[in-house]
């Protein structure tokens, strides 16, 4: 009889969660029954054998490389809506930390970005766009925490070595500047400071780096080391005990959840310095999801930052749409807000950076994680994660197969946690659309009958935040205008006076770096130009092309006519190009194919099928010498192209058979001066 009436009184508990659920499915109701009733696992919340790690914060990267590239030219209200939905509190990601990459002029992913000393003699703090983005996460947020770290360094600090340490004073001083700089210009403290990403690390350097901070007052910036594996900096750090000293964190990559033994014994705080790296779709949410828990679980990391933060790139582009959302038509307005910012919002909304794990966090017994986290105050945040494998797989590493299935999960709230009245609870379900739900809150639980302990019903691919906050919010704006390609037919002078950023729109440069210039001697048509400002190779991070190279427009362009005037600076040697269908950008460029038109100022042009001119479709004399401005005009129509010179045909109906489409494109044959003035594409769709 006592087994029916248990029976029955499970059934009515069923029926009351099904109903509670209303919209959200299955949703968390407390069990009045003793937990046991509940054909699952019990959890203990527990504080009273002291707390785990300080917890860090959550938080994604700008840059390496050139990631927010096209958010900077979005219309208002629209760049301010997207900001909002990435840095501002209890409205989307809130995130905790934003890293960025200090511009050193290579291809360090998606494109390069400026470097504050292009020459030994030059500084300029206005460069770029990270100034802007830190300066507008500090506005929403005052409390976020700020790191920089560079990919690339200007090719001076290398005296003729493709390495950053050829002098440790030097480089040192160029990295301390940067930091230096973002105090005097803008006011920005810097937090954190990394060494140089995924590459070599010198321990003198290090050394070097933090003697240096001191000795400009800057003691408060901590060193992490060394943005790559956990070895072989952790070895490195145990066998030196003035390097152990200088580094705050050890900062690892794709780390898969998992630290390695040596890190743990620097007893330092450890990051996952950069992660996720993975489309924004429901999988690349599923896995953000998976990582946010179990890095601290499996790895006791205490902040994940997502590389990266908006993916305001060409999509055709290595790893387009690998950021927390998607803002890459600046000429339309179109963004869309992506599964991952919700998933932040889960962990980011109910926690800040000086809260505490609790020790009782861990692996559910039928797949999936919790976690929980406490302000020390009273306040109470828990995590659920059920992310199945086959919708959890990040980009890296690869990801050992796991089940995740149907599950009841009793957590029992104990020590100082045990009076809590009441949590709110926020909810997500990813997957088909029809059972999608992303960061919907649902009815507050009361614990006061249930003796501090409360029953989830799990299926996989769901997130729970249950918290003592009240005060988490699901931000909205309405739709931003709907998605269009780049427009057919685009022009710029370049006649900014005052530019506030220092590159064009929409021009992504892929080697060297393009800047609006003032010619100061031309008070003529020419004034205002687009110069290309590298006189030689940065040490680079990746393949830079042997020619500079900025792209723009809509890589599907086929048919279409370019138009640029160009001025070569450089006697004898100099060149410079326009292009269309140009193929390939990123970490790829050196390999792009494409129809390039080149003109030379000892007198030639060449017309090549790729970036690195190994494919001569022609050439021949043309009058052309350096310090002139000439109009270079490229048709490229179906098999055949054509170019004119200053109007007059120079070459015609050659045959360009690959690629089909791409890109446009203007640059130079080398690390050299050249100017770009009155671009126009028009583009037959």
């Amino acid at each position: 009889m006592a087994e029916h009436l248990l029976q029955a009184s499970w059934k009515r508990q069923v029926k009351a969660m099904t109903a509670a659920a209303g919209s959200a499915g299955q949703a968390a109701v407390p069990l009045l029954l003793c937990a046991l009733l509940a054909p699952g696992s019990a959890y203990v919340l527990d504080d009273s054998d002291g707390l785990g790690r300080e917890f860090d914060g959550i938080g994604a990267v700008s840059g390496g490389g050139a990631t927010s590239r096209l958010l900077v030219n979005y219309p208002e209200p629209y760049r301010s809506q997207i900001l909002d939905y990435l840095f501002k509190p209890n409205f989307g990601a809130s995130l905790h930390i934003l890293k960025v990459e200090i511009g050193g002029d290579g291809q360090t992913t998606d494109g390069t970005e400026p470097s504050h000393m292009h020459y030994a003699l030059d500084e300029n703090y206005f460069r770029g766009y990270e100034w802007w983005l830190m300066k507008e996460a500090k506005k929403r947020n005052p409390n976020i925490t700020l790191m920089g770290l560079p990919w690339s360094f200007p090719g001076w600090l290398g005296k003729g070595f493709n390495w950053p340490y050829v002098n440790l004073q030097l480089t040192a001083y160029y990295v301390v500047s940067w930091i230096v700089g973002a105090k005097h210009y803008h006011d920005l403290d810097i937090d954190y400071i990394g060494i140089w990403n995924e590459r070599a690390f010198d321990i003198n350097y290090i050394k070097v780096l933090r003697r240096m901070l001191n000795y400009q007052g800057l003691q408060q910036v901590k060193i992490i080391a060394s943005d790559n594996l956990w070895e072989p900096i952790s070895a490195s750090m145990l066998l030196d005990s003035e390097l152990l000293r200088v580094i705050d964190v050890i900062g690892a990559h794709y780390p898969g959840t998992r630290t390695v033994k040596d890190a743990r014994l620097t007893e330092k705080k450890l990051w996952s310095s950069e992660d996720f790296s993975t489309l924004n779709s429901d999988v690349g949410a599923g896995c953000w999801g998976r990582i946010l828990n179990q890095n601290y679980i499996n790895g006791y990391m205490t902040a994940t930052i997502a590389w990266n933060l908006v993916a305001s790139y060409y999509e055709q582009l290595p790893y387009g749409r690998c950021g927390l959302m998607t803002a890459q038509e600046p000429w339309s307005g179109h963004y869309v807000v992506e599964a991952p910012i919700w998933i932040s919002a889960h962990t980011t909304q109910f926690t800040q950076p000086g809260w505490y794990y609790l020790k009782t966090v861990g692996h559910l017994e039928k797949g999936g994680s919790y976690v929980a986290l406490t302000d020390g105050l009273g306040n109470l945040t828990i995590i659920v994660e059920t992310m199945s494998h086959k919708h959890s797989m990040c980009i890296r590493p690869l990801l050992p197969y796991f089940n995740v299935s149907r599950q009841f999960a009793t957590f029992i709230l104990k020590g100082s946690f045990s009076e809590i009245p009441e949590l709110q609870v926020w909810y997500t379900k990813l997957g088909k659309p029809s059972e999608r739900f992303l960061f919907k809150q649902l009815d507050s639980l009361w614990l006061l009958d249930s003796g501090g302990s409360f029953t989830l019903e799990l299926q996989e691919d769901e997130l729970f935040t249950l918290t003592t906050l009240s005060t988490g919010s699901k931000g909205s704006y309405l739709l931003p205008p709907k998605s269009q390609p780049f427009p057919c037919v685009y022009k710029d002078d370049f006649n900014v006076d005052y530019p506030f950023f220092s590159e064009a729109p929409n021009f992504a440069d892929q080697t060297g770096v393009f800047e609006y210039f003032m010619n100061i001697e031309d008070p003529g048509e020419h004034r205002f130009t687009l110069r290309q400002v590298l006189n030689q190779r940065p040490i680079t991070w990746a393949a830079d092309a042997f020619s500079t190279i900025s792209i723009i427009g809509d890589y599907k362009w086929s048919n279409l006519t370019i138009k640029c005037d160009v001025y070569l600076e450089t006697p004898e040697k100099g060149g410079v190009f326009i292009a269309g269908r140009v193929n390939k950008g990123g970490i790829l460029i050196r390999s792009a194919r494409g129809v390039f038109f080149w003109i030379f100022a000892n007198g030639t042009y060449r017309v090549t099928g790729d970036l690195a001119g190994w494919i001569i479709y022609t050439s021949g004399h043309a009058d052309v010498t350096a310090k002139k401005w000439y109009t270079l005009t490229l048709t490229i129509n179906g098999g055949f192209s054509s170019g004119t010179l200053n109007g007059k045909p120079l070459w015609k109906n050659v045959s360009v058979n690959f690629p089909k489409n791409g890109w446009a494109a203007i640059g130079t044959h080398s690390f050299e001066f050249a100017q770009f003035d009155n671009f126009r594409v028009e583009a037959i769709h």
